[in-house]
Order: C-alpha cells, then structure tokens, then sequence
C-alpha cells in the first residue's frame, strides 16, 4: 500500500460543533486521523483509499446550519510525527489525569499518561474520550477484569492499569491503533494490557467485570449483546461514541438486555453512558 497520503483541511463556522459533527462523519470513510487548527481540522486519508465520491454522503457539507470549505493536499507519511507535534497539546482532565505527548513537560497530576501521537484516533481530545476518563476517575477499578473495545491508542486502558485495573484486553480493528496501542502501553509501563486486532468475534467466551467501548452508536449496537454476554454479574459497561440524539436507540438496546443506568457526561452534544449489569 502506499505512503502517500491526502489531506483535507477543513474550515468550519461554528467552529466546535461543525467540526465534532463533521469527524464523525469522516470517521465512517477510511480517513485514520483527525488534527485540529486555528479554524478548523485537517483530515488525512490513505491515497490508495481515497474515492472521487467520497464526500458526496457527507450531510454536513450541505447543512445551510455550517459554513464549510476545505483544501487538499498530499502529503509523504515521513511527515505525519511532525504535523502532529505542530498541533498535539496536552490534555488535562479534572486536574487528575495529563495526557501528553514525550515531548511536553511532566505535571503533578495523579494520572500521568504519555501518548506517542500518530496516525490512531484517540488522544483524548476528542469529547467522548475526555468523558470516558472522567467515568474512570471516579470508577473503582482495582483488580477488575477490564475490556477496552476500539481502543485507538489505548488511553482508557493505561488509565485503567495506573488505576489498579487487571488484566486488561484491548481491542482495535485497525492496525494503526493496534501498533499504536502496543507502543504506548510500553512507553507507560503498562504490564497488564494484551493489545489485539480485531473486532467483536474476538470477545467470544470471555467475561470481565469493566468493559469500555468508545465507538459510534451503529457499531455499539451491533455488538451490544457481545458486550452484555461478556460482562460479569454487577459488571460495569462504560459507552460513549455518539450523541445525545441517539440516547434512547443506546439506552433502549442496553435496558432490554438487563443492564441498569448509572450515569451519563455530556460535551457539546457527545454524551457518555454508564451502566452496570
């Protein structure tokens, strides 16, 4: 495959919500990552993946609620670490949890995670992976048998780990976030995280008492009986990937299987459920 990719840089008024809506969107194609900027975000695609059509279907691009224009460029790989270090700021969460890149400096926050930012989504700063830390925090993991499903660059498992979580499976059909997965649970010194890649048929005869799926509503309730089948008696089912509009179609297919709501974070429309068995 080539290593060359596309990039399309976004402008996009109102700025926070466009583009929040407009990723997910995205994320439905083969782009594989997403950089914020000044007014906007810049999407990058594989070029051997990329289609004449493929911003046809995409709703956003004709809402008379945005205003949106984009350029594209193409761009060698080699220079993927380097737009990232542009552009990756470290993240804090309730002055608790720091994610961070190696090169930014170490804070005193209790939870520091160190992230290598490559091409896999997920560095926490995306509204549905900040509102899954915040369930962390405030969730007693210690010695829980922990699922992390779509884990793009296993942030929620190593805070699960640094949080006394264990063992813990992380899971990705992608195989950047795989490898991605891989590195940064050895960069933290993680010892409890066995990384995989795949996807729902690889839960089948496990149980654990946490699992964690930040995904998007279509995949989450595909493989909702997966994760109920898989969750130990008063085990905790974290969900987050989509938005308050699609809180009932969620909380309809988790109530009919058995599982009880807890709690739910909101952010600009994303939300995130917590349910327990």
């Amino acid at each position: 495959m080539s290593n060359i990719y596309l990039g399309y840089h976004f402008s996009v008024e109102p700025k926070e919500l466009g583009s929040e809506i407009l990723i997910a969107e995205l994320g439905e194609k083969p782009f594989e990552s997403f950089i914020e900027t000044d007014n906007g975000f810049s999407a990058y695609i594989q070029k051997d993946l990329w289609t004449e059509d493929i911003l046809n279907d995409i709703y956003l691009l004709t809402s008379p609620e945005f205003t949106i224009s984009y350029t594209v460029e193409e761009i060698d790989q080699v220079n993927w670490n380097e737009e990232w270090e542009k552009n990756f700021e470290p993240i804090d969460v309730d002055g608790k949890c720091h994610v961070r890149a190696p090169f930014h400096p170490k804070t005193n926050a209790e939870f520091d995670i160190i992230i290598e930012p490559k091409m896999s989504f997920g560095t926490g700063h995306h509204e549905t992976t900040h509102m899954m830390i915040q369930h962390l925090l405030e969730t007693d993991v210690e010695n829980l048998k922990t699922l992390d499903m779509g884990c793009g660059t296993a942030i929620l498992a190593i805070l699960a780990e640094m949080k006394g979580a264990k063992p813990i499976d992380a899971i990705d059909i992608d195989n950047w976030c795989y490898l991605n997965s891989v590195e940064n649970a050895e960069r933290n010194n993680c010892n409890q995280i066995s990384v995989y890649e795949g996807d729902a048929a690889l839960l089948k005869g496990k149980k654990y008492d946490l699992i964690i799926a930040n995904i998007n509503r279509n995949i989450l309730l595909n493989d909702m009986q997966h994760y109920v089948d898989c969750l130990n008696k008063n085990g905790i089912l974290l969900l987050s990937g989509f938005y308050h509009e699609d809180i009932p179609f969620i909380d309809a297919s988790c109530t009919e299987k058995g599982l009880t709501f807890v709690k739910k974070f909101e952010r600009n429309n994303w939300v995130s459920l917590k349910y327990v068995n």
